[in-house]
């Protein structure tokens, strides 16, 4: 297996919405500076079941057991791509985390809307975040050069996966962690607690944005390594 006296050297990482794997460059750089091996999902964003089968192309390459961690959408991908046999431990950040047989929306449901969070739905089902707002909806603490470029490399996302209900929760069975940004305005942070606490995840808070996965890169990468250190312990 890859692992060493610290543990998991494997780590997978899968983006959310609006987005592509691009945004997780700097946790790349952290984690494979640190000796990992670092591995990025391109989610096609057309439907949970693609965007899970895409998630367990990269796992199946993996050459021993895996933290598998999710951003945003990636939440709701990780809980049911995670079941894969490879994985021994799940991280959450700014993610959204359904129980099984529940689906992505039902999440929201009881908890403060977001006005700052602007989708633009075309015709055919597919939506981006709004331009004009992208940065104070998504990334409100990122400089302007970093807002800009999430924006531009936007992929849209077909808003009927957010109607698809998980099949099994992997959190239910494995070890969870998750990183949650007190200033997120894509959702209630509220909400963010709640599904963290429901997992009896670890959880770390952090004054960030939605889009912490970049603009707070190290913490996101200590707590993924942290994952690392202690997802295998009292694991036979």
């Amino acid at each position: 297996m890859n692992t060493t006296e610290q543990g998991i050297r494997n780590i997978v990482l899968v983006h959310g919405a609006f987005a592509d794997g691009s945004g997780w460059r700097r946790v790349y750089d952290n984690l494979t500076a640190r000796g990992y091996r670092v591995s990025i999902v391109q989610n096609p964003l057309t439907s949970l079941e693609d965007d899970v089968a895409a998630t367990r192309r990269v796992l199946d390459r993996q050459d021993g057991p895996s933290i598998l961690v999710g951003h945003s959408w990636g939440g709701t991908v990780i809980t049911e791509a995670g079941v894969h046999d490879g994985v021994a431990g799940l991280v959450y950040v700014a993610a959204l985390a359904p129980d099984s047989g529940e689906t992505t929306a039902q999440q929201y449901e009881g908890f403060a809307p977001t006005p700052e969070f602007v989708i633009d739905v075309g015709d055919d089902g597919f939506g981006y975040l709004d331009a004009d707002a992208f940065k104070a909806g998504f990334a409100a603490d990122a400089d302007d050069a970093d807002a800009a470029f999430l924006r531009d490399s936007q992929v849209p996302i077909n808003m009927s996966v957010f109607g698809a209900a998980v099949t099994r929760a992997a959190w239910r069975d494995k070890p969870t962690w998750a990183v949650i940004g007190s200033d997120d305005k894509a959702f209630d942070p509220a909400m963010v607690q709640h599904m963290a606490h429901r997992m009896g995840a670890a959880i770390t808070t952090v004054a960030a944005s939605h889009a912490l996965y970049l603009t707070q890169a190290d913490v996101v990468s200590d707590v993924i390594v942290a994952a690392a250190e202690n997802a295998l312990v009292g694991i036979s």
